[in-house]
């Protein structure tokens, strides 16, 4: 669930200097809870693999929980999870400046629910992204072990334990199967 801060920075000198973690929604920020150690987990199980593999294919940059200026009109900075920013977009080579937000819009997003998200919170995030350039958002569901892949506002295709998750147009031959992200239930350890 997200809080809004009061009163909000609303100089770009101040929204640099704003600890925590917050995003800005038509200019007020948000501070917006850290995600849990599953949710963490898995993320760094996806960071891993799409590291690895744009790399190898000096496919663009990954980025974790970096805040993206998505509309200038609007003051509107998202903080995906996980992002990928394509070489097309902004060069391997050149460094993003040092303010808060990256002024690009990220080829792919990946949101990874934790028990804190809403489902209005995803919806109003995939309602952003896609308008703002975005073409490709995952979203991970940790506790049913499945991914939605939207390629579109309006498609979506639902990916469970057997099925493997792909970059279609956007990372092409990324692919990795859920049981690779998910640890199936049997293999769980049990709690302590």
């Amino acid at each position: 669930m997200a809080v809004i801060t009061s009163p909000p920075p609303t100089t770009p000198r101040a929204l640099d200097e704003h600890e925590g973690h917050y995003e800005v929604i038509d200019g007020r920020v948000v501070e917006i809870p850290a995600m849990g150690a599953l949710e963490a987990w898995l993320t760094c199980r996806l960071i891993e693999a799409l590291i690895l593999f744009t790399a190898a294919n000096r496919a663009g940059l990954i980025a974790v929980e970096a805040l993206f200026l998505l509309d200038r009109t609007r003051n509107r900075q998202r903080r995906p999870d996980v992002a990928f920013v394509s070489t097309e977009r902004w060069p391997v080579s050149r460094q993003p400046s040092r303010t808060a937000a990256w002024d690009v819009v990220p080829d792919l997003v990946v949101e990874v629910i934790s028990p804190t998200n809403t489902a209005n919170e995803v919806m109003d995030r995939l309602g952003e992204y896609f308008p703002a350039g975005v073409r490709l958002v995952w979203v991970i569901y940790p506790y049913h072990q499945q991914v939605c892949v939207h390629d579109s506002p309006k498609t979506v295709r639902i990916l469970h334990l057997g099925d493997e998750l792909d970059g279609g147009a956007v990372l092409p031959g990324f692919r990795l199967p859920l049981t690779e992200l998910f640890v199936p239930e049997a293999e769980t350890p049990p709690e302590a």
